[in-house]
């Protein structure tokens, strides 16, 4: 999940400045619009300047959240007929509209994520087991070197039980690490998303993802039978 924090000049909640947000399960904290809203904000994965009402005000606050060295990456929100005014000088790294869907507004939160990790060599983004490479700053899987076509949610399940090879979920925990404690969907939906996943690591890989009966799932990393 990513952590969200919106910097407002208005006194609205989340979902009524951007719906979308009210289908997705990210945290979302609502910050006055000033750059020192960033000290309880320092925990956010992305921030995002509400320019709705105030657009000078916007514009100069995302000039300086820039200047102060903010490292994560920096999104403004815009009605449709702001956009004709974005350029350069206001150094952000994407904007959204708040009639955005929540498929777009996911997609560009994830790729604003992506470009900042893949801008920092140094870190290793690089999650390796059982001839698994999952690579976090791109949301790419290979397996022995080829690429895997994955689903967002596939990705993450994929990327979460490998962090942790051998350790057995539950189908609850797995719902709630994966989808979010704000997920209303039930544990049938873990089930779906591992026949699928396992499908697409094909027959002599599949048993990658192990049945644990009665209880869950886990990354087998030594790849043995699956349990019965």
């Amino acid at each position: 999940m990513t952590n969200i924090a919106l910097l407002s000049s208005s006194n609205e909640v989340p979902g009524s400045m951007l719906p979308a947000l009210e289908v997705l399960s990210h945290p979302v904290g609502v910050y006055p619009a000033a750059a020192a809203s960033m000290i309880e904000a320092r925990d956010a994965d992305v921030v995002i300047v509400d320019a709705r009402k105030d657009f000078t005000g916007a514009r100069s606050l995302c000039q300086l959240l820039r200047q102060t060295g903010i490292e994560v990456p920096l999104l403004v929100l815009l009605t449709e007929g702001g956009t004709a005014a974005i350029s350069t000088a206001w150094t952000t790294d994407d904007f959204l509209l708040d009639t955005c869907g929540p498929a777009e507004l996911e997609a560009r939160l994830r790729l604003a994520v992506g470009r900042i990790k893949a801008s920092q060599p140094d870190e290793t983004n690089e999650i390796r087991a059982a001839g698994v490479v999952i690579d976090e700053s791109s949301y790419t899987a290979r397996l022995h070197g080829h690429p895997l076509n994955l689903t967002y949610k596939e990705f993450e399940l994929l990327k979460y039980l490998a962090q942790f090879p051998s350790r057995v979920f539950t189908r609850e925990q797995l719902l709630h690490e994966v989808w979010g404690y704000d997920y209303f969907g039930g544990t049938r939906t873990v089930d779906v998303h591992v026949r699928r996943l396992r499908a697409k690591l094909g027959a002599d890989h599949e048993q990658l993802i192990a049945t644990v009966r009665n209880v869950g799932y886990r990354f087998n990393a030594n790849r043995v039978p699956e349990d019965v």
